[in-house]
């Protein structure tokens, strides 16, 4: 695409960039430049500078760079023309009709028709689920407690037993086969054209910007597998996204509730905790505690209280530990999940439980406490031992030493083993 560069320049001028990117990162002035932890990779100390001179930035640490219209490219993981809207909108200047290459245009026209054909399934799903033949679906999510003003709210669905109305129906609104297999939404194969998602109550997945860009399906009655998502698309990444996180980065809380469904999700909006977000169907990743760290400096866990939980709980604490989050874990016993905690218990003392979420690393300890019986003298010498080798991962001394205190007291350890050790 094509603007006359005397009007990408009046964006340039009109955004300082300080202001622009004060609004992403916290910046602290130190000489002639500002510098920042680095939104685009995981750091502990500020390597990331802006300076208002040349009205650029730049990343000591991992090399990005660029000015104000790249960083909310990245950022937002927009297209050129997106960055230039949105900060011409935020300095008032009107743009002039777009010019393309046939390769951007034909790009461009893709992602948009892309976004179209979710947005036409999504408000299908909708349509389908206050149907007659909805009605599995509308109850099941009756059953799980959830409002009309809930349901509404996150669009949620129902996909039917024909395997390919939606295809039908999307076909007749004008689109290709090819479009349609692009969009994740059909499998085509020689024996015919089926609906990627049949038979399932249905969960839109929604950019920070409100976009529909995937679904996930849950099956109604046996059949399998139990979750599916949709595949990764031009528009659609699950590394880049977070199930809720388009209401969740409004929310006026200091930190993030991490969970493991979308059904935990719903169920904690539903009841207040507007601040919930989970993965889209895959494991904690880098990318999920990167995008986590744009809005929050806390994460508090709240997976599932069973063994797959505990794992899962596991393996996201040193990933958004190396992202500079802090990190806490909430008990939910003696409730499997925070939607059963909550139906059984209530918000009220959900918050209680918030407030008392554990610090993650006695959260390590203690798991790992329970594999070692402390009453052969033997084991109990393996755990004190394998407690002082964890506490080594701490490298400042002073944080170390804090939590040798911490360690020492709550598994009953003296203190100046642990610290000899």
């Amino acid at each position: 695409m094509y603007y006359p560069e005397d009007v990408v320049e009046e964006v340039r001028t009109r955004n300082d960039i300080v202001d622009v990117i004060s609004g992403y990162v916290k910046l602290q002035k130190k000489g002639s430049n500002y510098f920042g932890l680095c939104p685009f990779h995981n750091e502990k100390s500020p390597s990331f500078s802006v300076s208002p001179q040349k009205q650029m930035y730049y990343c000591f640490g991992c090399g990005a760079g660029g000015n104000a219209i790249t960083f909310v490219m990245e950022y937002e993981n927009y297209s050129f023309s997106e960055a230039l809207k949105v900060l011409a909108d935020r300095a008032g200047i009107h743009l002039p009709e777009v010019e393309y290459s046939k390769e951007e245009r034909e790009k461009a026209d893709k992602r948009s028709t892309l976004l179209e054909i979710n947005k036409l399934a999504a408000n299908y799903f909708y349509y389908q689920l206050h149907q007659p033949q909805g009605k599995l679906g509308y109850d099941y999510f009756r059953k799980r407690e959830l409002s009309d003003d809930t349901i509404r709210h996150f669009g949620l669905g129902f996909s039917n037993k024909t395997s390919n109305d939606l295809y039908q129906y999307l076909r007749s609104k004008g689109y290709t086969d090819e479009i349609l297999r692009d969009s994740g939404l059909v499998t085509m194969e020689e024996r015919g054209t089926y609906d990627k998602f049949w038979n399932r109550v249905m969960f839109p997945i929604m950019d920070v910007n409100n976009r529909v860009i995937g679904f996930g399906g849950r099956v109604l009655g046996d059949g399998t597998p139990k979750y599916l998502n949709s595949p990764e698309t031009m528009i659609f990444d699950k590394s880049r996204n977070l199930y809720g996180l388009n209401y969740a980065r409004t929310s006026r809380e200091k930190y993030m509730l991490a969970c493991e469904g979308y059904m935990d999700v719903i169920a904690m909006h539903q009841a207040g905790f507007t601040n919930a977000v989970a993965s889209l169907g895959t494991a904690f990743t880098t990318q999920h505690a990167v995008l986590l760290k744009r809005y929050t400096d806390t994460v508090i866990l709240t997976y599932d209280s069973d063994g797959a939980g505990i794992k899962a709980a596991l393996r996201a604490i040193p990933i958004l530990k190396e992202a500079g989050i802090s990190t806490k874990v909430l008990n939910l016993k003696p409730y499997k999940d925070p939607d059963e905690f909550i139906k059984n218990l209530g918000a009220d003392a959900f918050r209680e439980r918030i407030a008392s979420a554990q610090n993650s690393f006695l959260y390590e300890i203690d798991v790992l406490k329970r594999e070692y019986d402390l009453e052969d003298p033997e084991q109990k010498t393996r755990f004190y031992n394998a407690t002082a080798r964890k506490l080594l991962e701490f490298h400042e001394a002073l944080e170390r030493d804090n939590y040798i205190r911490a360690v020492a007291q709550a598994q009953m350890i003296p203190y100046e083993d642990l610290r000899s050790w």
